[in-house]
Parts: C-alpha cells; structure tokens; sequence
C-alpha cells in the first residue's frame, strides 16, 4: 500500500493537463479583454473593409 502511496505522489500527468487548462484559461480572459476594450474599434475596421472591398 505503501508503494502505491508513493507511485501516486511522484505521478505528474495530470499536472500537465492542469497546466494546459490553466493556459487556455488566461487566454480566454485576455481574448474577452482585448474585445472588451476594442470592439467598438474593430468593428468598425471590418465595416470600413466590407465597404471598400464592395467598391470593387
């Protein structure tokens, strides 16, 4: 039982894995910041595309 405790402990897979959604998470948050803040912005580039790219 002791071995298993042992084996258990020094088991790192599942830390990558955490670590991974740790990852996908903060660039989560900084996706919706960056929308956040610059939405207004961007849409508008998008729209001023569309408008030109209709003139051709």
């Amino acid at each position: 039982m002791l071995s298993l405790m042992k084996r258990f402990l020094k088991d790192e897979e599942g830390a990558t894995m955490t670590e991974y959604i740790i990852l996908v998470v903060l660039i989560a948050i900084a996706a919706i910041v960056v929308v956040t803040q610059f939405g207004d912005e961007i849409k508008r580039l998008f729209t001023k595309s569309t408008g030109e790219l209709k003139k051709l």
